[in-house]
């Protein structure tokens, strides 16, 4: 179903697939920490059929680095970032449900953010993009909703950043929202988390290439962003999946460099590392690290339990893994109790999967069932 034409050609740092669509929404956008855009471009995928009466639609709300091609298509056959949990009998239902994926504000795949052309100069932002939060993510994913003619959904569902995402709309339109799942998430970054981000964007700033955000888009800073994804891959999986996984395994192609790489593990996160400096912008990789560590759901309200207070949904899904490090299992429990605490109906689930973080990608055996047990009841 068409439900939208294609919105204005935007400048981005990336490609986006034949399948996405864009949408413009007219500004200004006030962004919650200051400053405004004079429009926001948004880039989404949609899959299964609106109802008549606009209904039975779910908002995917992705982490940091992914698309908004969470699932192939006709018109994109390629897999999705979790190709498999949606569709026609997957745990999220295109048979029942009509599903649409945004592509955060702030990324580099089609939604507007540091890497997009600034009208004003007809130049990318740069660091001239004003300060980004979760918060403003969500209004940006709330009016491409409200342009779709929806006015309540049936389902937020949002992991990792995207789980903080999903937390944000439904304190921001919490009558818009009848379930929430939120996935290896929280209501707030620890401490360690706020450690780890920063490394990662010490690593980007340090970079000669980064030029203080006005680095070409011939040569961005590769070797910081470089560094930068080495630092997130080991927060992402688990120790025991390290040492199951590659051990003290030696490489076969051995680098002759003095301290190069020797182990198989070094070996795996120089590919990974790669493949992330060819696909994603620095300055949008900032923006969005950034986002998450100021994000505190107790800002709106004086407190935990006061934010907390202004999530409506009917039911609630909590799910967290137990050997997360970077969003530990503690952090869920915070919030399915705070949400209890304010009269909520919460489930709470934690799961045995070895690959820590990154399992809500990966470990689809452990997390299909739960996310297809609650979406049944949706």
């Amino acid at each position: 179903m068409q439900l939208l034409k294609l919105g204005p050609a935007v400048t981005t740092a990336r490609p986006v697939g034949a399948a996405t669509r864009m949408l413009r929404l007219d500004g200004p956008f006030r962004m919650r920490r200051g400053g405004t855009l004079p429009h926001v471009d948004m880039a989404f995928e949609t899959w299964g059929e609106l109802s008549p009466a606009r209904d039975n639609a779910v908002l995917l709300l992705t982490g940091l680095s992914p698309k908004a091609h969470a699932k192939s298509s006709a018109d994109d056959p390629s897999p999705g970032w979790w190709e498999e949990m949606i569709g026609p009998g997957n745990p999220i239902d295109t048979d029942r449900f009509f599903v649409v994926c945004v592509n955060n504000l702030g990324s580099c795949f089609g939604s507007t953010g540091p890497a997009s052309l600034n009208p004003a100069t007809g130049r990318p932002y740069g660091l001239d993009f004003p300060t980004l939060t979760i918060e403003d993510m969500a209004a940006a994913a709330h009016g491409v909703v409200q342009r779709m003619g929806i006015h309540r959904l049936r389902a937020v569902i949002g992991p990792s950043l995207g789980g903080m995402t999903a937390l944000a709309y439904a304190v921001q339109y919490p009558d818009e929202v009848a379930n929430l799942v939120s996935i290896s998430s929280a209501a707030r970054v620890s401490a360690r988390a706020i450690a780890v981000h920063s490394l990662q964007r010490e690593a980007i700033r340090c970079d000669p290439t980064w030029r203080d955000g006005n680095y070409s888009p011939d040569h961005p800073p590769v070797d910081g962003m470089r560094l930068a994804r080495k630092i997130g891959m080991t927060s992402y999986r688990s120790a025991r999946e390290w040492e199951g996984r590659f051990g003290r395994e030696r490489t076969e192609l051995w680098d002759d460099e003095p301290f190069g790489i020797e182990f198989e593990v070094e070996s795996y996160l120089e590919a990974h590392a790669r493949k992330f400096v060819n696909a994603f912008d620095a300055n949008c990789y900032l923006y969005l690290s950034r986002a998450m560590d100021l994000f505190d759901v107790a800002e709106h309200g004086g407190g935990l339990d006061a934010g907390l207070s202004r999530v409506r949904a009917d039911r609630t899904l909590v799910v967290g893994v137990e050997t997360d490090t970077l969003f530990p299992p503690h952090q869920q429990r915070e919030l399915a109790l705070g949400l209890r605490a304010v009269g909520r109906t919460v489930h709470h689930v934690e799961l045995p999967s070895i690959q820590g973080h990154d399992a809500f990608l990966v470990d689809l055996d452990h997390f299909g069932p739960v996310i297809a047990e609650f979406m049944s009841g949706v």
